[in-house]
């Protein structure tokens, strides 16, 4: 029953996401960005081809965006978190029906979510491009930082449970709202969320629907928020919001799973490289 009415909420932001990038494509088609419609989709399938398969989409599109020069650097927290929304929210209807997790302790933890979104959105679509870069830099740091710690078991904890209750219940319905404030800042969530459900003692397949869960609900919610600000690339959030689903669909049924590791340390270096060229941009900008 929960499950069924989780898809529904899903399904009605999915609709709702879907009308907001219509309508604004509507108002504003002639004024799109000078970018390509195949690159930024080609952006849009991997990034979600690889977030389907567990490694997360915003650190891989954001050097994406930044090698092939699709996205000036101030609106990408916004692509992210418009483009992405869709297809994020078909992974989470995906996931939440394979892994069974604690009915109350999938739905706070969502909620928490959702509401850090609203919060951090507001405040990321006013920033200056110096801030944005600064903030990337280190919300591309700290996503290594914990793929680097998952890879060398760093972290301790783990176990059997498929959810949480007492005191642990408030500190992962509390971590998950930072999680979901600092997602709009383009920290991606499934790294950080992974560990936090790694280290309650949770089991780690339950990591899956949570992480996913709380990124469909969180990110439609925080691409209304950019949308009405007008803080995001159009052009390569219309094209990713079709290419990302196509990218999920074949990872989850066709693809299914990949020799990842060696692909991780790749995508380690290179997040801490892009990460070393927002900073040094934003570092070297003298306004504000």
């Amino acid at each position: 029953m929960i499950t069924t009415l989780i898809w529904m909420v899903f399904l009605a932001l999915a609709l709702w996401n879907a009308a907001l990038l219509i309508r604004d494509y509507r108002a504003h088609r002639n004024e799109l960005e000078p970018n390509s419609w195949a690159k930024t989709g080609f952006i849009g399938f991997v990034g979600n081809f690889f977030d389907a398969l567990g490694i997360g989409s915003f650190a891989i599109e954001t050097m994406l965006f930044k090698f092939m020069k699709q996205s000036e650097d101030r609106l990408i927290p916004g692509t992210l978190n418009v483009a992405n929304a869709i297809p994020t929210i078909a992974q989470g209807v995906l996931f939440i029906k394979v892994i069974e997790v604690e009915p109350v302790t999938l739905v706070a933890m969502l909620v928490a979510a959702g509401a850090g979104a609203l919060l951090g959105a507001g405040v990321v679509a006013r920033m200056s491009e110096r801030k944005i870069r600064l903030v990337m830099g280190a919300a591309l740091l700290i996503t290594s930082f914990f793929m680097i710690a998952a890879k060398m078991n760093w972290i301790e904890g783990g176990g059997n449970a498929i959810g949480l209750e007492g005191y642990q219940l408030a500190i992962g319905v509390a971590a998950n709202f930072v999680l979901g404030a600092l997602m709009t800042a383009g920290i991606g969530l499934y790294a950080p969320c992974m560990a936090l459900v790694f280290a309650l003692g949770m089991s780690p397949a339950v990591a899956f629907p949570i992480m996913m869960g709380s990124c469909a609900t969180l990110m439609p919610l925080a691409s209304y928020r950019f949308i009405k600000e007008g803080a995001f690339n159009r052009r390569a959030s219309y094209a990713i919001s079709i290419t990302g689903v196509l990218g999920v669909l074949i990872a989850v049924f066709i693809v299914k799973s990949l020799p990842l590791d060696v692909l991780r340390w790749l995508v380690i270096g290179v997040i801490i490289y892009t990460a070393s060229l927002m900073l040094n941009a934003g570092l070297k900008k003298s306004t504000p």
